[in-house]
């Protein structure tokens, strides 16, 4: 039980069965907005107008974010049609991709036990495992990076020989150019700035001749320059936008709305390392040691899991998945401390999961009384009580399982067994929001609007607009009243949407008298006003939070 590691038998059954439960749970899910539908729909306007330079929302310009996931998820489309699963792929395989790509690291720089145990951490991670099974940007460029963080750590080891460092930085700099086209300039500023700080701290000055800089610079700009230039020549408009408002205005400005305290991701990180959290505080302090050689690898992931940390808690701009890059970091620093950690610190995580189990039993029973929209949406969250109680006997029984495993000193199964709590637990808590991302994405209501449509026939969206609903009747539709993450881009097109809902009526109702079908999707509020103007409207289908309307 102390050498599972070395088993290849286990580690490829283990390896086989996360790759296909990983997979499998891509499609088992609704597109959730407002992202997993947003990115969807870009996908599917791209495949369907062929235009893979300009990105579109809604048939509007959109340049909030690079074109790689756009990219990835046509080509998914492209090759096995539109769906769930095909518009997760993409973020799967990072996700994917990352755990694989941190324990081959985790292997070759620490060893065999390390890199087995950084696979299970990250692949265990309720953060990690949950961003990597949703279609949003954060994934995609967590698995860049992770590239690029992974290849460096190859690259710059020791025992790397003069053609493997080469090889591996060529890896790294091709890693910084596709988080640049997955995300933007922190794809080049994040590794940048870790360098120089590790620089400085592990006064190792002769690393930037091993960097092969001229090399790198070259394969970095031929992957990342080619996008933004013909994209610019297309669109004058995109260059100031981008790089000015998207990145400058974000960071050090509210504009966005987005804002958030200085602690918002300690919060997020709590929960998110899940089942480490025991073990991390240790694993961070232990990183502080210096090693007998040239290259510093743990004060590297130190640096880098900190410098990212503390960049996006400055920031003026706060979501969650802002600090995802930083869990491989974490998973490796987690996994060198585990292979040496005492007993006492291995029971300590065990005991920490079971803590968690035994909280989120508590907190079931108050699923169904937390505050929803609209009192119809209570059941929804009853339902989920039964996945939110699995998900807490899985995290205290792991938990249970793993504290006495290291009671007995078997470090390695005591491992394992927590990363599959951790991972079990995340994919109930995932499976259960099933029938309540299912209503907040409307999907229920597609087939009787399709029953109304043919192909000409105009869908509205007022003063609203569903991103999931959107991409499931695979038609765009057009916006009434509505800016929000639009306004730039129908600043570029006005004739795109109809500005006021007097606009709208009075094209409704011309509509209706000519004999032309017209559809309108709004929320309740917006049918009782527009009911009171006395504007003529047959409801076609409705949910607790929206209707969809025909105008005869």
């Amino acid at each position: 039980m102390n050498d599972l590691y070395n088993s290849r038998k286990l580690v490829w059954s283990l390896l086989a069965a996360f790759v296909i439960v990983w997979l499998y749970v891509l499609g088992v899910r609704t597109l959730v907005p407002p992202d997993e539908g947003r990115y969807a729909e870009m996908a599917r306007e791209m495949l369907a107008t062929g235009d893979w330079v300009t990105t579109r929302l809604n048939g509007i310009k959109y340049f909030e974010k690079p074109p790689l996931q756009a990219w990835m998820n046509a080509l998914s489309f492209a090759a096995f049609g539109l769906g769930d699963w095909q518009a997760r792929l993409w973020t799967g395989l990072c996700g994917l991709g990352g755990v694989l790509l941190t324990g081959y690291a985790g292997h070759k720089v620490f060893g065999p036990r390390a890199g087995f145990y950084a696979a299970l951490a990250l692949g265990s991670s309720l953060f990690w495992v949950a961003c990597g099974q949703i279609d949003s940007l954060d994934m995609g460029l967590s698995g860049m990076t992770t590239i690029a963080l992974c290849a460096l750590l190859l690259a710059q080891r020791d025992d790397a020989g003069a053609a493997e460092r080469r090889n591996w930085m060529l890896v790294c700099w091709a890693g910084m150019a596709l988080a640049v086209l997955a995300k933007g300039l922190i794809g080049l500023v994040l590794p940048g700035a870790v360098l120089v700080l590790y620089t400085l701290a592990a006064r190792d000055w002769a690393i930037w001749a091993r960097l092969h800089l001229v090399k790198g610079l070259l394969l970095f700009f031929a992957i990342a320059t080619p996008w933004f230039v013909l994209v610019a020549l297309k669109n004058p408009e995109q260059p100031h936008f981008f790089f000015i408002h998207e990145h400058f205005e974000r960071f050090l400005l509210k504009t966005h709305h987005r804002e958030g305290a200085w602690y918002y991701f300690f919060v997020m990180l709590i929960p998110g390392i899940l089942p480490w959290l025991g073990v991390l505080p240790q694993s961070l302090f232990a990183a502080l040691r210096r090693e007998r050689s040239t290259f510093q690898p743990k004060l590297m992931l130190l640096v880098w899991a900190v410098f990212i940390f503390f960049f996006f808690s400055y920031s003026s701009s706060k979501l969650p998945g802002y600090i995802l890059p930083i869990f491989p970091a974490l998973a490796l620093l987690v996994a060198v401390y585990l292979e040496n950690a005492s007993r006492r610190q291995r029971m300590l995580a065990a005991g920490l999961l079971v803590a968690v189990g035994l909280v989120g039993l508590a907190f079931v029973p108050g699923i169904a009384g937390m505050q929803v929209r609209h009192p119809s949406e209570t059941a929804l969250l009853e339902a989920y009580q039964p996945w939110v109680l699995a998900a807490a006997l899985l995290a205290a029984g792991g938990g249970a399982l793993a504290l006495m495993h290291a009671r007995h000193l078997r470090r390695d199964a005591t491992v394992l067994t927590l990363a599959l709590a951790g991972f079990l637990a995340t994919q109930a808590i995932l499976a259960g929001f099933e029938p309540y991302g299912k209503m907040r994405a409307g999907a229920a209501l597609v087939p009787a609007i399709q029953a109304e449509l043919s192909a000409d026939t105009k869908i509205y969206s007022v003063s609203t607009y569903e991103q999931s609903l959107t991409f499931y009747l695979r038609r765009t539709v057009v916006l009434v009243d509505y800016w929000d993450e639009f306004t730039f881009g129908l600043k570029q097109q006005p004739e795109l949407s109809i500005p006021t809902v007097d606009g709208f009526v009075a094209q409704w109702n011309q509509a209706a008298g000519a004999g032309v079908k017209a559809l309108a999707i709004m929320e309740h509020d917006t049918y009782a006003e527009l009911k009171q103007r006395g504007v003529a409207m047959r409801v076609v289908a409705e949910d607790s939070r929206r209707m969809v309307v025909a105008n005869r």
